[in-house]
């Protein structure tokens, strides 16, 4: 797999390269998740009245569910690929001991894995949103954008956000910044409702 980095734009990290592997069903890359996950899988399912079977089917299961996501393009992962493996195997497998009969609703269980399905929609929908802003932020243009990551990300003043742009004083400035931030709005507004 050959890594390109554009300039401005963030080198993937390991993780990304790997769901995008799975997602080009790369051999290395599916290997490389199953070496690094499956074990912790096992040793869950087998502590839970599980065997060696039961953690490669469960497992098996929740890399389809992985590969599935990893070819939309609209996932974002937002926690490791440890972690969610091992929250989709573990509801996975209690959804399973409930109906073999074995397992009785233990309701802190199953709640802890409501909460984990929820914080990753959460992450996933919040990622999503970061991903549309970044996008708005490109299409804005410069000095809008530049104007705005050096009040918001760099933390300047307005007073020097006017010397830095050659305004003739901080109101101008701040004048500017909201005429900015407006168009930044409407960006990511008719970005957002196209990607609903």
């Amino acid at each position: 797999m050959v890594l390109k980095i554009h300039s401005g734009v963030k080198p993937e990290t390991n993780e990304q390269l790997l769901l995008r592997g799975l997602a080009e069903n790369d051999a290395k890359a599916i290997e490389t998740i199953y070496k690094d996950n499956f074990k912790m899988v096992q040793a869950f399912i087998l502590n839970n009245s599980g065997s060696y079977d039961d953690a490669r089917d469960i497992f098996q299961e929740a890399m389809i569910t992985l590969y599935e996501k990893a070819k939309s393009e609209s996932f974002v992962l937002t926690s490791q690929i440890k972690t969610y493996l091992y929250s989709v195997c573990r509801r996975l497998w209690l959804k399973r001991l409930q109906q073999m009969g074995r397992y009785v609703a233990q309701s802190e269980i199953l709640e802890e894995t409501i909460a984990v399905e929820d914080d990753i929609a959460i992450h996933e929908k919040r990622n999503a949103d970061f991903a549309i802003m970044d996008r708005a932020m490109n299409s804005l243009g410069e000095p809008c954008k530049s104007l705005l990551e050096s009040y918001y990300l760099q933390k300047k003043s307005m007073h020097d956000i006017a010397a830095d742009f050659g305004y003739t004083n901080a109101d101008n400035a701040k004048t500017q910044k909201y005429k900015c931030l407006m168009r930044l709005k409407k960006l990511f507004f008719s970005q957002y409702n196209i990607g609903e």
